[in-house]
């Protein structure tokens, strides 16, 4: 349930909004200036377009059969970006007027992030390997199915979110270009290595709050670490499979490759709380205190956890993948 903002965290949103337009003109690129989907794939109105799509299905061709995995679940997860943008939509009493900074940056980054669904989608297309009609059946699924990353509508507690994944992904997209790179595909490496996150931006957006309601932003900050930051792709599913099924699959093709693993968590938890300087925080009251030494002591009751899971062996046969 939404819950309206108390008067004190609507004064933070709006003191934030005056200094956003940096976010609006240093982290978001001007569309004539950034690169397109069509930039990096072959171009079908050039007359070697069918020699170059040879040549990039033979380099597909050489993806060991997880990472194509990793890669069809990588773009179905950014194609749910209608999910996403209602996320940011949805945080209650942001300041909205007409030339709002916060309605610019929601409109930037959905525009940006739109590209990297739209190039990872045609990559696989054009691939050869993919069974796409399964693949768009999932990623409709994921739309349709939503999912609720219980920040009831508290722009606090969706930047801790945001400032997560968004480096979660950054370390999974950066691992699979290193992966199609020694399988041989230099171009879908190049293609992973350009997806810009995000995170920057995020994170100074709660560094900010920490400067002006330090206490709030450390309660939200614990709440979002004892739900667990779990990831936009958990509902994850194919046809005649319970929701939520398919994603184990995933998120065991990502641990087996080191895409994505319980020890990536922990060191960005870890990082966070350097960024944010939560052990120098001065000012809190009992109860942020109390969230502070939990979110600090928290990384290495998760390593202990991290260095018991062992290393999934079974592999699962996904109806996305031909062959």
């Amino acid at each position: 349930m939404t819950e309206t903002l108390p008067a004190s965290k609507l004064e933070v949103m709006q003191f934030l909004e005056k200094d956003l337009e940096y976010a609006n003109s240093e982290v978001l690129s001007p569309v004539e200036e950034n690169w397109q989907p069509a930039d990096l794939l072959p171009d079908s109105t050039r007359e070697t377009f069918f020699s170059e799509l040879k040549e990039f299905q033979e380099r597909a061709k050489g993806l060991s059969y997880d990472l194509v995995a990793v890669l069809i679940g990588d773009t179905i997860t950014e194609e749910a970006l209608p999910t996403y943008e209602s996320w940011l939509l949805g945080m209650k009493d942001m300041p909205a007027g007409e030339e709002s900074h916060w309605k610019k940056w929601i409109r930037g980054w959905t525009a940006e992030e739109n590209r990297h669904g739209d190039l990872l989608n045609k990559y696989l297309y054009l691939s050869g390997r993919v069974d796409m009609r399964q693949m768009e059946i999932s990623t409709q699924y994921l739309i349709a199915d939503g999912f609720d990353i219980q920040t009831h509508g508290d722009p606090y507690r969706t930047f801790v979110y945001t400032s997560f994944q968004e480096m979660a992904t950054n370390i999974s997209h950066r691992r699979v270009a290193s992966l199609a790179k020694k399988d041989g595909d230099s171009l879908l490496a190049r293609m992973c290595g350009v997806i810009a996150r995000h995170a920057k931006a995020y994170k100074s957006f709660v560094t900010k709050i920490f400067q002006v309601d330090p206490s709030e932003m450390m309660i939200a900050f614990e709440d979002m670490m004892r739900k667990k930051i779990v990831m936009p792709a958990h509902y994850l599913r194919e046809m005649g499979v319970k929701i939520g099924q398919t994603f184990g699959h995933f998120t065991d093709a990502a641990q087996r490759l080191g895409v994505y693993t319980a020890q990536d968590y922990t060191e960005i938890l870890r990082s966070l709380l350097l960024e944010w300087e939560i052990e120098k925080i001065r000012g809190l009251n009992e109860r942020a205190e109390k969230a502070r030494d939990y979110v600090t002591q928290l990384p290495d009751r998760l390593q202990r956890v991290a260095e018991r899971m062992k290393n999934p062996s079974l592999e699962y046969k996904f109806s996305w993948i031909v062959g």
